[in-house]
């Protein structure tokens, strides 16, 4: 007889799944250190006037599934109103089977909404109400839900140029979750596109209060919003590239390189990636004299669609998975930041599923202690982000590096909404776990699992990302 859908043991298919889920991995806080919610809105206590708002507003998976679901552009970014655009996602879900957002749906509604009905286009209109009825309780705000998730810590993604106010506001609020920014100095090398790098030097000079006209001026300006963002209790750095550089420029080459793009003449692909090769040794030795944890996240294709990139412009759902050849450059460019002493502690992430076992390895070149697993394989990320992506990930991880000092889940999410998929990961590990017992492959000790799942759940996050409140 089948199983009731999203029963309390979903995806748990064993007593010792059900055990290690319900009495040990759905207590557990979350750390969710890389997100892109938004700080103000946190600072705020935001609250929303109805579910459209809340869940779609800015949800790139679900504005991929309805374009490929027919839905015209008018209700998913365009001026359709809340109530049609919801109609056209509850139309969309369906067709949805499969894919994790089938899923996500489902236990979003469920967990956060306490609705069990399922959405398709004839409970549109009751399931529209309900969860529009209930956002208007009290608790229903940015620091209810994450009180409701335990979610002990959120990092933000976070341009130097931005405003640290707002994280300081959360940090003045005394609520239970911290929340900490994140530095994302992206723009800083886009010496390709010197657009784009002279509109954030330009607010980066606002930010600072200062000139930026030369390769000094720049660094100068970047380290003090490091010791700015150190401060508000930063403690990662981000960077997204499509490969990574294997050669630094000389600081004179960088000085002509960035010079000549302050003035709007464009670098060639080579110096931008000695360019960018070359700050990235910089801003390594900074996070390693601050205990900093660096993100790599690989291989993303940037606004393919030029159409809709005119149209909308970035951020809007297009984005897609590169596949540029990552190992050798991989490793030349974590030799040459250890070479130089600017290899902090390192966390990798791949876009393209063929790269697994190769991110998964390559850690393994350059661990040091005394931090166990200093250089990390990522959770699943983005289009791996699913049942059989996140499996893969900690399967390949347990035969090729420790599994057991895996920093574990994130959401890497714009929505308050997105913490049951710390659930979703935490019931698969479990299952995996729990498979392993069953054939014997794992002891059945249950100190050894509890301490396995708990570390991977909370505190192998807790001591390697070393958050000022955790210290």
């Amino acid at each position: 007889m089948p199983r009731a859908f999203l029963d309390d043991n979903f995806l748990l298919h064993s007593g010792t799944a059900e055990r290690l889920f319900h009495e040990v991995a759905a207590h557990q806080p979350i750390i969710d250190y890389h997100t892109h919610l938004p700080p103000d809105e946190v600072a705020s206590n935001k609250r929303w006037e109805n579910i459209s708002s809340l869940w779609l507003g800015e949800d790139h998976y679900k504005w991929r599934a309805m374009r490929a679901n027919g839905i015209p552009e008018s209700h998913i970014t365009g001026t359709a109103s809340p109530r049609e655009k919801f109609q056209a996602w509850a139309e969309t879900v369906p067709h949805t089977a499969g894919n994790p957002l089938f899923h996500w749906t489902h236990l979003e509604l469920r967990r956060c909404f306490g609705i069990e009905t399922l959405l398709n286009p004839d409970t549109a209109e009751s399931i529209w109400h309900e969860a529009n009825e209930r956002l208007s309780e009290k608790d229903f705000c940015a620091h209810g839900i994450l009180n409701r998730f335990q979610v002990d810590t959120v990092g933000t993604t976070d341009d130097p140029s931005d405003t640290l106010s707002h994280h300081e506001e959360c940090a003045s609020l005394g609520i239970t979750t911290r929340i900490y920014p994140t530095f994302r100095p992206d723009k800083a090398v886009m010496v390709e596109r010197p657009r784009m790098l002279n509109s954030f030097c330009d607010a980066l000079e606002k930010r600072c209060d200062r000139k930026i006209l030369s390769l000094p001026d720049l660094l100068e300006a970047l380290r003090k919003r490091h010791d700015d963002f150190h401060a508000a209790g930063c403690r990662l750095s981000d960077h997204g590239m499509s490969y990574c550089p294997t050669e630094a420029c000389s600081e004179k080459e960088a000085s002509h390189i960035f010079e000549r793009a302050r003035t709007g003449e464009a670098a060639n692909k080579d110096q931008a990636d000695e360019f960018t090769a070359f700050i990235m040794q910089e801003l390594g030795r900074w996070n390693t004299e601050r205990n900093w944890t660096m993100q790599l996240h690989l291989a993303p294709v940037r606004n393919p669609n030029s159409r809709y990139f005119e149209k909308l412009g970035p951020d809007s759902g297009f984005d897609t998975i590169g596949d540029w050849p990552q190992g050798e450059r991989l490793l030349l460019f974590l030799d040459l930041l250890d070479r130089s002493g600017a290899l902090p502690k390192t966390i990798l992430y791949n876009l393209n599923p063929r790269d697994n076992a190769l991110f998964a390895a390559a850690c393994g070149s350059f661990q040091e202690g005394p931090t166990p697993a200093r250089i990390q394989w990522g959770s699943a990320w983005w289009y791996n982000d699913t049942l059989r992506g996140m499996a893969d990930q900690i399967q390949t991880l347990a035969s090729v590096g420790l599994l057991s000092r895996f920093v574990g889940m994130l959401t890497d999410s714009r929505s308050f909404l997105s913490y049951p998929r710390h659930e979703y990961f935490r019931r698969l590990l479990c299952n995996l776990i729990a498979t392993d017992v069953e054939n014997g492959e794992l002891p059945d000790d249950r100190n050894f699992l509890d301490s396995l799942i708990r570390n991977i759940c909370y505190e192998n996050a807790k001591a390697y990302l070393a958050f000022p409140h955790h210290a």
